[in-house]
């Protein structure tokens, strides 16, 4: 099951479209989106506007592969879960966001094991096209590694 996600706050009605004209022409496929507030509605996935944070989490773990925008929120979960990641990021350009940090963070983190940077919504069907190569990541903790919460420390103590 592909899970897709646009984040909880704006609409990214070329991701979704993107997804679900890929997922037409995969009949055997299993999508799941969360759309948010858009105005495009698929008619090959199975999509909600929002679902609650137990139940994002749920999906992420029992997805093949998740598809969002280049969100840090969903980026790290993927991650946690040690699943693939396909991100489309958000382009200011397109009205699709305040600014483009999206493009600075899919450029960085697309250089990471797990991360996968389409960037065009035409990418996203090229890329889901050697869809078996998306492998996961090493995966991440919950929690800060000792050396930066030792070093933080050490900051504070000086204050």
């Amino acid at each position: 099951m592909i899970f897709v996600t646009v984040g909880t706050q704006l609409a990214f009605d070329r991701l979704i479209e993107a997804v679900d004209v890929w997922a037409g022409n995969k009949p055997g496929e299993t999508v799941f989106a969360q759309i948010g507030p858009g105005q495009y509605k698929p008619k090959n996935c199975t999509f909600a506007d929002f679902v609650p944070p137990d139940k994002a989490n749920e999906l992420i773990r029992t997805a093949d592969l998740i598809i969002s925008h280049a969100g840090m929120g969903s980026i790290l979960t993927a991650l946690k879960y040690q699943k693939p990641i396909l991100v489309l990021p958000r382009k200011a350009s397109l009205g699709e966001h305040r600014n483009e940090h999206q493009l600075a963070t899919a450029k960085w983190l697309g250089q990471k094991s797990g991360i996968f940077v389409a960037d065009e919504a035409n990418d996203i069907a090229t890329i889901l096209s050697s869809r078996s190569q998306l492998k996961s990541g090493d995966g991440i903790s919950e929690y800060a590694q000792p050396a930066f919460t030792d070093r933080l420390k050490d900051c504070i103590d000086l204050a």
